[in-house]
């Protein structure tokens, strides 16, 4: 009974672990794409989130991927913020274009 529990046990660790790295490696490193000469906030913004996507790599790394999907979500939500900021940087060079005209 022992032994099948132990089994039982190092089979659902495996298993998580490989639905950790399956989830952590979905969702992308965020992109630094946009440009620091045309929107500096926007894209120290950007690095930032890039700084805090490796941070919680690091993270799921040091708890062997084990933090209950919690950080994988997170990983998620900076990739939305990052392409948030590229859509703002984006509608602000068609605001500048708009009064130009």
């Amino acid at each position: 009974m022992r032994r099948t529990t132990l089994a039982a046990t190092l089979g659902t660790v495996a298993l998580s672990v490989l639905i950790g790295v399956g989830v952590g490696t979905a969702v992308g490193q965020p992109k630094d794409n946009v440009s620091k000469a045309l929107h500096p906030n926007l894209a120290r913004a950007q690095k930032q989130s890039s700084a805090a996507y490796e941070s919680i790599t690091m993270a799921q790394q040091a708890n062997e991927w084990d933090l209950a999907g919690h950080a994988a979500k997170a990983k998620q939500l900076l990739e939305e913020v990052n392409n948030e900021l590229k859509l703002a940087a984006e509608q602000s060079n068609t605001n500048k274009k708009k009064k130009q005209q």
